[in-house]
């Protein structure tokens, strides 16, 4: 499993599966928030599955579903801006190539100011 770091407490990644968590538990993170909407790509495992994954680590988990290819909207920015605040860090984002997660960090620490 590949992610880049955009901040300190701030990571993003391609879709990830339940058995990746054990590899992002290890490597530190805290938080995992999912940026896909459920049935984007056939095959794709559903936020509620990965959820479970990472809750049984012990990991904290939010949905923040967004839509490919649209902009990001003030209710986008602020929901991620209250993901961000509820997980402890650092916190790995994931869609299916990291660019939403990376696009909806950066509007968020707009609306966190």
């Amino acid at each position: 499993m590949e992610y880049r770091q955009i901040s300190d407490d701030y990571s993003v990644s391609g879709q990830i599966t339940a058995d990746d968590v054990a590899t992002i538990k290890a490597a530190g993170f805290k938080g995992v928030i999912c940026n896909r909407p459920d049935g984007e790509q056939p095959g794709q495992p559903s936020a509620d599955e990965i959820r479970e994954a990472v809750e049984a680590a012990g990991l904290g988990f939010r949905h923040v579903p967004m839509i490919s290819g649209q902009p990001v909207t003030m209710e986008d920015a602020e929901a991620m801006a209250k993901a961000l605040n509820e997980l402890d860090g650092p916190v790995l984002a994931y869609c299916r190539s990291g660019a939403r997660s990376t696009n909806l960090f950066l509007a968020a620490q707009q609306v966190r100011g």
